[in-house]
């Protein structure tokens, strides 16, 4: 009898690291290990290192599997000298303080549709170039030191490959350093359009260019570990998730985390002006365009704690209510919103009358609010010329009957929700697959459900007209 072929995926996330191990052609779950990461907006790349070791020994090791490949939170930036060394902490996609940078980027390339066409993305203060201009700023001499820039997910593929900083007794090879067209296609300074780096844009930044990861294919073998396993490119976490749920063109995730997350397949790149969507890479060759809410799942954990229900007594309480919730129309920009930009906007309360101001209402007002903001960046993807043949819904938000049911009515087409899952770790995993066996195997989802329901179209029309009212802030 064969022995099975084994592969590994790391999930570098912001708050962890996940390692699981599965079996390379059935998928099947072999083992799995998981350690935290530090909280804060900046963390020292090390402690991913540490995470990495620790959930790896969790998992039982990595020494009989083939190939492993890591899948990370995009935009970090990871700045090291000559010697391989880390320059300072990085800065995390969720660190705002290079708002301000992001705002002189883009007047200095001649406003928003500029940076849309050469990058394919508006800039924001999550994207890699506005940290690198906020450290040019703000800390001149470390800016000076700057050798090489990598995001997180490069980092970790540099060190399982055996290289590392010369402090720490390792090769300080930063010519080793290698990254994937999905990740580095959320740098602001790489292309979709062309698959190439515009070293122009860096050197803008930063004020001059320095050694940048190479850019592997998605099949591609990027780099071996010592003990002889193959690794792959790795990929940005949207990216990485999208391959873990098999998706293709035509299918689009709609991720219900503490932000809300929309992302298409596309064959295609986009180049949004407005800045509402994103356009991004995928992990496979395609591509990934991609709209943000700021807010998510924290929407139902606010009508919750009013009502003073935990999520599935608001779940519950939601489905009593009629669609449209009585005509109440919750505008849910509790922290502000991005989808569409209204930074300093409130959420608000429309409709209420005598007899609709019940807990049912009230709840089914969140539930119908939490999609009808997610449909908002689906109709902007949309505009950009996605196609969304099939809609995934996936996240903590997902595990709300409610949700699933009212999806599907607001959305105006049936919803697919996968069993729950680590999706990066195993795009990770899937990739690695990809590399042992010489072909990107067809993992099967059991536990898959399929919501359908009569659209509702005047939820989404009473919602757009309270929707509008809202305005930002100064």
């Amino acid at each position: 009898m064969v022995d099975a072929v084994l592969v590994a995926g790391i999930d570098t996330s912001t708050q962890s690291c996940k390692v699981i191990v599965r079996e390379a052609a059935s998928g099947e779950l072999v083992r799995s290990g998981r350690a935290n990461h530090p909280d804060g907006t900046e963390v020292h790349p090390d402690a991913w290192v540490e995470a990495l070791e620790q959930a790896t020994g969790e998992a039982g090791g990595l020494d009989d599997v083939a190939a492993l490949a890591v899948g990370g939170q995009q935009h970090g930036m990871v700045v090291l000298d000559s010697t391989g060394e880390v320059i300072r902490p990085a800065l995390l996609w969720n660190d705002t303080r290079s708002a301000a940078a992001a705002a002189d980027l883009i007047g200095e390339l001649g406003g928003p549709a500029a940076w849309a066409e050469a990058v394919g993305s508006v800039l924001v203060a999550s994207l890699t170039i506005t940290k690198l201009r906020w450290l040019r700023d703000f800390e001149p001499d470390k800016a000076a030191r700057v050798a090489a820039v990598c995001l997180p997910h490069d980092y970790l593929t540099w060190r399982l490959a055996g290289h590392g900083p010369q402090s720490q007794g390792g090769d300080g090879a930063i010519d080793q350093l290698v990254t994937d067209r999905s990740d580095v296609s959320g740098t602001g300074y790489w292309s979709p359009h062309t698959g190439e780096y515009r070293t122009d844009l860096l050197a803008m930044a930063l004020g001059h260019v320095p050694v940048l990861p190479r850019v592997v294919a998605p099949n591609e073998v990027a780099a071996t570990t010592p003990g002889g396993a193959l690794i792959g490119p790795g990929a940005g976490d949207n990216a990485a998730a999208a391959l873990g749920l098999g998706l293709g063109s035509g299918d689009v995730a709609v991720s219900v985390g503490t932000s809300g997350v929309v992302s298409a397949i596309s064959e295609t790149p986009t180049a949004d002006p407005s800045g509402m969507v994103t356009g991004f890479a995928d992990a496979t060759g395609l591509f990934l365009p991609l709209a943000c809410t700021l807010n998510g799942a924290r929407i139902l954990e606010a009508a919750g704690t009013m009502l003073g229900l935990g999520h599935e007594q608001l779940s519950t309480l939601a489905l009593q209510a009629e669609p449209g919730a009585g005509g109440l129309r919750l505008v849910p920009y509790f922290e502000g919103e991005r989808t569409p930009n209204k930074p300093n906007a409130t959420a608000a309360l429309h409709g209420l009358t005598l007899t609709n101001f019940t807990p049912p209402n009230l709840a089914r007002a969140a539930v119908e609010g939490l999609c009808c903001l997610l449909a908002d960046g689906l109709d902007a993807l949309i505009a950009q010329g996605a196609k969304a043949e099939r809609l995934f819904l996936i996240g903590g938000g997902a595990k709300s009957q409610a949700v699933r049911q009212v999806a599907p009515t607001v959305f105006g087409q049936p919803v697919t929700v996968p069993p729950e899952g680590e999706y990066v770790a195993d795009g990770a995993a899937r990739q690695a697959a990809w590399l042992a066996l010489g072909e990107l195997p067809a993992w099967p989802r059991q536990g898959t459900e399929v919501f359908e329901a009569t659209p509702a179209p005047t939820v989404r029309q009473t919602y757009a007209q309270a929707r509008d009212l809202v305005l930002d802030r100064p």
